[in-house]
């Protein structure tokens, strides 16, 4: 059996995702509080499985190294946040970044700026106590549902029509936004009433 792409580290790794798991159930308490309502519909963390890490590095032209999978690459802790409201997504990103020992290394907004394909997320990539990267995916419950099932139809092989599916599938995306931002409307209208 060889080593660990991890070497010694992955017992201080699973440490960090507790950590970070224990912070996002502390934010989701707290807003939980002031808005009535949990804004996470779930919260899934994972750390990398060593098979996925090596493949990363192979198609990344990167030595299969200790080195390379926590300093070159910066997703072998990762979350995948998904919230109910678009304003959840951000502050939800707020609250992250303002922990004393949380420096932001990269930041895609993905929900302003989606991909050609429709794809919306928020990626945030943050260090935590200087030592490991985390990545971060937060997104609305329509990111997530659109992500998800592109992803099944993106892995079909020898698809005819394929400049029609990729058309449709921003389409989709496009409508979903719009949803976002209708359901994101009456929530505040909701709360404004309450206030």
């Amino acid at each position: 059996m060889s080593e660990s792409i991890y070497g010694a580290h992955l017992p201080e790794m699973i440490e960090i995702q507790q950590e970070m798991e224990a912070r996002v159930e502390s934010i989701r308490r707290e807003l939980a509080g002031k808005l009535g309502m949990d804004p996470v519909e779930h919260c899934l963390s994972r750390i990398k499985s060593e098979e996925s890490m090596r493949e990363k590095c192979r198609r990344n032209d990167l030595p299969e190294t200790t080195e390379s999978a926590l300093e070159v690459l910066h997703d072998a802790i990762g979350f995948r946040i998904v919230c109910a409201f678009v304003d959840d997504v951000y502050t939800i990103r707020d609250r992250l970044t303002a922990f004393a020992d949380c420096k932001v290394v990269t930041e895609k907004d993905y929900i302003r700026h989606a991909k050609p394909n429709g794809y919306r997320s928020y990626h945030m990539i943050l260090r935590i106590r200087e030592t490991y990267y985390v990545e971060f995916q937060l997104r609305t419950i329509s990111m997530d549902t659109w992500a998800a099932l592109e992803h099944h139809l993106k892995y079909k092989k020898h698809v005819a029509n394929e400049s029609l599916i990729v058309q449709e599938l921003k389409r989709c995306a496009d409508e979903l936004a719009s949803t976002d931002i209708s359901m994101q409307t009456i929530r505040d209208l909701i709360l404004q009433d309450e206030v």
